[in-house]
């Protein structure tokens, strides 16, 4: 034999495996996510059951009542809805006042964090102290208290700018006008809704490591750049979290617009979807209208969303 024949095999390496997720990963992560899908399934699923069952029948007062039978209409109340130019009205004005809502809570919460993050113990405390009791006030008692703050006859607001030399001020109304109304309201949701925004981007900014703001400053980067080149980056995720959040609490606000505007405003003006819907299924007697409107919301959420979920695995 030669030396050749005589010589050991050599083992050849297996090629690395590329950094990523691992197979035993998704299986746990799917266990994990078993008890939580099981309690949002028996939550949800029946109530949206019924929701779009009841959007297919001709569903009033007669009906809930059981003096008339139930009368199968298909999609017919949708085609009602869907040719209805107030509902188009009514949902274009949903979009920008939640678009408004959404933009003043992310700026405001966002600017309160970074003002937080850069303060000392004892104030920090106190501002966190004075976000957590708007964002503890039950949402009627929020709404009432701002009522009474913006009052045509007893408001501090009034008062305040006529001291100030406003004269004009002294006896107005705040929620007569439609944008003022609607700007009263969204007040009062950005208000109660910035705490949420003002925590999580905070815990956020704290985790950034220090010593990537240092480098950043060693190469030369200034307040501007390292905020746009460096945090903004860090911080898409949580920031975009707090976004979908904050869209699908204002895309369904209720009980502001209701309770502000006395049922949504005069002659309908300052009505969003979710108090368009209680007018046509309870002021209205119709339950199928009304829970057509309910599946359309859904379907907007549930896609929302789905555009969140895409964006968040482009993030990775």
């Amino acid at each position: 034999m030669t030396a050749t024949q005589l010589r050991p095999p050599v083992a050849v390496p297996a090629p690395p495996r590329e950094p990523g997720v691992r197979r035993g990963d998704g299986r746990a992560a799917l266990l994990y996510l078993v008890p939580a899908g099981v309690v949002l399934l028996a939550l949800m699923a029946y109530p949206i059951y019924q929701l779009v069952v009841i959007s297919l029948y001709d569903y009033g007062q007669p009906q809930a009542s059981g003096a008339a039978p139930l009368v199968f209409l298909g999609l017919d109340n949708y085609v009602e809805l869907l040719s209805d130019p107030r509902f188009w009205t009514v949902l274009v004005t949903t979009i920008v006042f939640a678009g408004v809502c959404v933009a003043g809570t992310l700026l405001v919460g966002t600017a309160l964090a970074v003002l937080a993050s850069r303060a000392r113990r004892i104030p920090r405390t106190l501002l966190f102290l004075a976000a957590l009791g708007a964002w503890a006030t039950p949402t009627m008692a929020g709404s009432y208290v701002w009522l009474f703050l913006f009052d045509q006859d007893f408001g501090l607001v009034n008062e305040v700018f006529a001291s100030l030399g406003f004269s004009g001020m002294r006896g107005h109304s705040w929620i007569f006008e439609r944008y003022s109304a609607f700007g009263l309201v969204a007040g009062e949701i950005i208000w109660c809704s910035f705490p949420f925004v003002m925590v999580t981007m905070y815990a956020g900014i704290t985790a950034i490591p220090r010593e990537v703001i240092e480098a950043a400053a060693l190469d030369g980067a200034s307040t501007r750049r390292t905020a746009t080149a460096v945090i903004l980056p860090i911080l898409r995720p949580i920031l975009m979290i707090a976004t979908i959040q904050s869209i699908i609490w204002d895309f369904k606000v209720f009980t502001q617009i209701y309770v502000m505007t006395n049922g949504g405003g005069v002659a309908g003006q300052n009505l969003v979807l979710n108090v368009f819907a209680y007018q046509k299924a309870f002021a209205g007697e119709e339950y199928g209208l009304g829970a057509a409107i309910g599946v359309v919301m859904t379907a907007i959420l549930l896609m929302i969303t789905g555009l969140y979920v895409r964006a968040q695995r482009g993030v990775r």
